[in-house]
């Protein structure tokens, strides 16, 4: 692990570089595309929501990582659950264990809130992505995600 990079939660003056990282990750996804604008309305959103948590991983003041964790509430667990969403490190920092100490910080997240599963959305062409995820202990399920516009 980076000994020089620590996680922290994310705060207004980081909507920047998070924006920038949002347009790096939707580059490689196919479902979504980047829109500043958009990312940053959200990240605003999530900043203000005590039932979610941005983190970001940074070094010497720069923003080299993030990830985002929303509490939502599972039937079939009894109680909550984290949505976990943006894990993005910046393309010339990875493999260098950012993204793992993002993902056990956003585990404390839900250990906190006394959550009983964290559930994640890949790109199934990411490779990458999935195989750091199966590496990191989290594992495919029968489930399969389906999305409806509401506009």
């Amino acid at each position: 692990m980076p000994a020089t990079v620590h996680i922290r939660n994310a705060n207004s003056a980081d909507l920047a570089p998070m924006t920038d990282l949002l347009k790096s990750l939707f580059s490689v996804e196919k479902d979504f595309s980047a829109d500043g604008n958009r990312q940053m309305k959200g990240l605003r959103m999530l900043l203000g929501n005590p039932r979610a948590r941005i983190l970001v991983a940074e070094e010497q003041g720069g923003v080299v990582g993030m990830c985002t964790g929303q509490i939502v509430i599972s039937t079939a667990e009894g109680g909550p659950s984290i949505l976990v969403e943006d894990v993005v490190v910046r393309n010339d920092r990875q493999g260098e264990g950012i993204g793992t100490m993002l993902m056990e910080a956003i585990l404390e997240f839900a250990e906190e809130n006394r959550a009983t599963r964290l559930q994640l959305l890949a790109d199934c062409d990411n490779t990458p992505a999935l195989k750091f995820y199966e590496k990191i202990g989290w594992s495919n399920t029968s489930l399969i995600c389906l999305r409806k516009a509401n506009a």
